[in-house]
């Protein structure tokens, strides 16, 4: 799957998506064409031998004709395939099952998601997306609990923006980023896979809201606050110019291309915040730049980090 996923990138030149060559969309092809292997298959050697020979017979076609490179060996593959079946056998179970128990138990579940509301293939800004729904209601499905079972649906949102990659990004910073970039996150603004610079960009009301209403989020954690300490005055997007008209509702792709960014600017504090453990501890316009946000985009901000440690979180009760 990295292969493949290095293969069309390649053959795409310019054209292509910005993938992380982590072999993510080659592999979601598979399942949704029902030619993946499920865990579960690594254990009926039998359906596993014939089926490593169909698998390949189709992908060495376009190893062959469209990539140009190396085709697969059936058993190469299941000789590899074997070595993943040694690797996660101490960890194979009924989940849902285990989950479903810990649910009647009164346990508390935590489902975490790892990308967001823009990167999902339905809602966000297609085709520069991944390849599995990165919102809240999908969780239920990967965990195989009922939807009714999420009672808490936690966003986490930056003080400013950021993105890897390639896709529309209307509050991108240009020229001036390298500051906010080097101060940013926990040891600079880098892509957490490929260690490529982020984007940056400042924060997004209108991409937020959306984010935050796809996801259906009940707290918002507002992180990196503390980054933005140097900055006499911060700029917020509040809404998208589109062929001369502003709005403050997130567009399809095709017009997002279009915005430009409408900004308010805001007062920085000049201070650094980290070490504060009380809301009302921290400078005036710092608490303002967080209220104004949360008016704008109608979600309560109920955790706020200043800090790297797990344990620079200010709690705020709504």
């Amino acid at each position: 799957h990295k292969n493949f996923d290095a293969y069309e990138e390649e053959r795409l030149g310019g054209k292509s998506f910005g993938s992380t060559k982590s072999g993510i969309a080659p592999f979601y092809s598979d399942k949704y064409a029902k030619i993946g292997f499920q865990v579960s298959e690594l254990f009926d050697e039998e359906l596993l031998k014939e089926k490593v020979v169909r698998v390949a017979e189709q992908k060495n076609v376009l190893l062959e004709h469209l990539y140009h490179k190396p085709l697969i060996n059936p058993d190469e593959l299941y000789n590899e395939l074997m070595e993943y079946k040694k690797m996660v056998e101490p960890y194979v179970a009924n989940v849902s099952l285990f989950l479903h128990e810990a649910l009647k138990e009164g346990k508390t579940i935590l489902l975490e998601g790892q990308l967001g509301s823009m990167k999902d293939p339905d809602h966000g800004i297609y085709p520069m997306v991944t390849s599995s729904s990165t919102l809240a209601g999908y969780g239920a499905i990967g965990a195989g609990i009922p939807p009714y079972e999420i009672k808490q649906i936690v966003t986490v949102c930056k003080a400013y923006s950021s993105a890897v990659g390639a896709g529309a990004f209307v509050s991108e910073i240009f020229g001036e980023a390298d500051e906010l970039r080097r101060r940013g996150g926990d040891g600079g603004e880098f892509g957490a896979t490929t260690g490529r610079p982020r984007r940056m960009g400042w924060f997004d009301c209108v991409a937020s809201k959306y984010g935050c209403r796809m996801q259906g989020a009940t707290d918002v954690a507002f992180t990196v606050l503390d980054v933005l300490g140097y900055l006499d005055e911060i700029p917020v997007c509040v809404g998208y110019e589109i062929d001369g008209e502003v709005t403050k509702e997130f567009p399809v792709t095709h017009l997002l291309e279009k915005a430009k960014p409408v900004y308010k600017v805001l007062p920085g504090w000049k201070e650094d915040i980290r070490g504060i453990k009380k809301y009302e501890d921290l400078p005036e316009n710092c608490r303002k730049y967080i209220e104004f946000i949360e008016k704008e985009i109608e979600y309560p901000i109920t955790m706020i980090s200043n800090g790297p440690g797990r344990d620079d979180i200010i709690y705020r009760n709504k």
